[in-house]
């Protein structure tokens, strides 16, 4: 069916975008670590289609759509916007994002999208994710939607300004001006393909697929209409619990009710709106075994129930950029939970339940470096199979920084890099392990940590045992000393930092008939 080849087109497409944007950038959390997502857009706030990338980022593309409505009238051809503003893009500010839009016949048709990581987006700290930030402020500068290029001319007043604020200044350059190419072929392409099938039938094909997408989304899951469960969860930030609380209903929609959930924080544990959707998003999509286009007939079949001023839906200037880190983790572990009542033997175990962000950086011969890693662990064991080790877990997909990577471009030494054997919990089937890496500084350095599951353990299911915990020890000199899960520590040469990262749960009882 040719709306079919349309749809499958613009997913093509977005891949296209994402493969020229690894390309051109320079900095490694995106050129290795893949840590960026692009998708195409309306002007309605609907997703046409996305490449499969981060999935904290794609879930949030749908809040940012609907945000970014008003803004959009003011676009015309040969402009891009830019913006990290967490509060209207949907995540945190690191993840800075270019829209472009796409015209035929000096009419709106769609907009293209991508969303990258920047190592450094300025505030006090490396890697801009701060542990102590107590407002926005305190993660660096905030850009609102404005126009980076003008009828196809860089504001270069507009640039400056921005990179006068990011501490790796030439990285982030060279980044913005991939994340700028990349746009501008999908914007090619998507005028190729209007070209060469016509207008009337892309638009045709559009709202077909979308329309195909809604139908299929709840026909997977009509099984489980009329039914609902609750689950509770909780976040660790020094001696206090955080409570995620969820209630599940399917309706004429998937419903995620966090009525009951803790209130905002001052700590960057707060996750925006476009997080917690994307973290229900992921959780849906994870249970429905079709194959299904995720567009707007997939995301238009969600609703997202949580109060303002909550953990879930923060109210400007709170902090959230481990929200978009941890507290997305937790929350599909809530919901895993949940669903696991009213779907027994189709869920697994909870995973090692955390992104173990690791933040360093300094100078080095007057000139500032800034290194962000994110550290997998083990998924929880299946109601089939083992869990796998060694792996990203959820709602990130990023792969890891080569060591040979590191190294070179960083003051680094990595000591270790190997499986954390015997960290998976046991079962009929047994967690994943999760990882440990290990690294001494050779120079002085500032060194934050935010992560997780460092006192709930990964939680098994149907008798299987829980997953280890994590744990960060520094060696300094003779002395070890273990850390906690959230801090910033000033480091000093050939101070070595040992991360272990959680194994996932695991499931049933060991040599229990089947």
């Amino acid at each position: 069916m040719s709306w079919e080849i349309i749809q499958k087109a613009l997913e093509f497409i977005a891949e296209e975008i994402g493969v020229i944007l690894k390309r051109a950038s320079v900095s490694p959390n995106i050129r290795e670590r893949n840590d960026f997502s692009c998708g195409i857009i309306d002007d309605k706030g609907r997703i046409l289609a996305q490449a499969e990338h981060i999935p904290v980022h794609l879930g949030s593309f749908k809040i940012m759509a609907l945000n970014l409505r008003d803004y959009i009238k003011e676009l015309e051809e040969g402009d891009m916007m830019i913006l990290n503003d967490p509060y209207i893009s949907g995540t945190h500010l690191n993840d800075v994002t270019l829209i472009a839009p796409v015209f035929h016949e000096n009419e709106l048709i769609c907009l293209v999208v991508n969303k990258a990581h920047h190592v450094d987006v300025g505030g006090p700290l490396p890697a801009s994710i701060n542990p102590n930030a107590r407002t926005l402020y305190e993660e660096g500068i905030i850009i609102p939607p404005i126009k980076i290029i003008k009828h196809n001319q860089i504001d270069k007043e507009i640039l400056n300004i921005i990179l006068e604020n990011f501490k790796t200044k030439k990285a982030a350059y060279a980044d913005l001006n991939a994340q700028i190419s990349a746009n501008t072929n999908g914007i090619k392409r998507i005028k190729e393909l209007i070209q060469k099938k016509g207008i009337n039938d892309f638009k045709f094909s559009i709202e077909k697929s979308i329309e195909h997408a809604r139908r299929l989304t709840m026909l997977s899951i009509s099984n489980l209409k009329d039914k609902s469960s609750e689950a509770e969860d909780f976040l660790e930030l020094n001696d206090e619990l955080i409570k995620i609380k969820v209630k599940i209903k399917i309706e004429d929609k998937f419903i995620a009710d966090f009525t009951g959930t803790s209130k905002q924080i001052e700590a960057p544990l707060n996750a925006v709106m476009g997080v917690t959707f994307s973290a229900v998003a992921f959780s849906l999509r994870s249970i429905i075994k079709n194959e299904i286009p995720v567009n707007d007939g997939f995301y238009s079949s969600i609703e997202v129930i949580a109060e303002q001023g909550s953990l879930l839906n923060p109210i400007k200037p709170a902090p959230v950029s481990a929200g978009n880190l941890e507290t997305s983790q937790r929350i599909v572990d809530v919901i895993f939970k949940a669903l696991s009542k009213l779907m027994p033997n189709s869920i697994p175990a909870a995973g090692s339940g955390t992104m173990m962000n690791v933040m360093i950086g300094g100078y080095v011969n007057n000139e500032y470096w800034s290194y962000y890693e994110t550290i997998g662990g083990g998924t929880g064991a299946r109601p089939n199979k083992n869990g796998v080790s060694g792996v990203h877990v959820n709602m990130t997909n990023t792969l890891n920084t080569p060591i040979e990577i590191a190294e070179s471009q960083y003051p680094l030494f990595f000591t270790s890099y190997r499986i954390r054997e015997g960290s998976g919990g046991l079962g009929k089937y047994h967690g994943g392990d999760g990882i440990i890496r290990s690294f001494k500084v050779l120079s002085k350095s500032t060194l934050s940590v935010i992560s997780d599951r460092f006192k709930i353990q990964p939680w098994g299911l149907q008798g299987g045992s829980d997953g280890k915990t994590g744990r960060i020890t520094l060696i300094r000199k003779d002395k070890v000393i273990y850390l906690p899960s959230k801090f910033t520590l000033e480091l000093f040469p050939n101070d070595e930092i040992i991360i272990e990262t959680p194994g996932g749960g695991g499931y049933g009882i060991i040599n229990q008939q089947s």
